[in-house]
């Protein structure tokens, strides 16, 4: 297959666009499936949107990992704050030991919710590496 020099068009944009957001949804839904009906919904949409963000991300600036690893922390930090809450605070207790009583399951908790979307992204880009989609940084003038 020969590789063309010029840009990819809006239209080809457009679908690689949406290939990669349904690629993350549905690669965070199906992970998160083992989880439950609901935990797996919320993850295949974060990571629809993830998908979305990561694509775009990759055409602005394909080399910064950095900034590829802090949109996956985001997207997990905004699917935590859409959970019910994983344990009630104990009442009562000295903060410390509060904090050291619910620490465990409220980790374990957010731990379940983000790696159907970690396991998305780790996913996306490894098929990115296995089978670049053309020149993702090219920009129209």
């Amino acid at each position: 297959m020969s590789q063309d020099s010029s840009p990819p068009s809006r239209q080809q944009l457009r679908l690689q666009s949406i290939a990669w957001a349904l690629g993350a949804g549905l690669t965070a839904l199906v992970l998160g499936i083992p989880l439950g009906l609901e935990p797996a919904l919320r993850a295949g949409g974060c990571g629809f949107f993830y998908g979305l963000l990561a694509f775009h991300l990759q055409r602005v600036d394909p080399d910064d990992s950095h900034l590829q690893a802090g949109l996956v922390g985001a997207v997990c930090g905004i699917h935590s704050l859409g959970l019910p809450p994983v344990t009630p605070w104990p009442g009562g207790e000295p903060l410390p030991a509060a904090v050291l009583s619910v620490a465990p399951t409220v980790m374990m908790g957010l731990i379940r919710a983000w790696l159907p979307l970690v396991g998305a992204a780790l996913l996306l880009h490894l098929t990115r590496l296995l089978l670049p989609l053309g020149s993702l940084s090219a920009r129209r003038p």
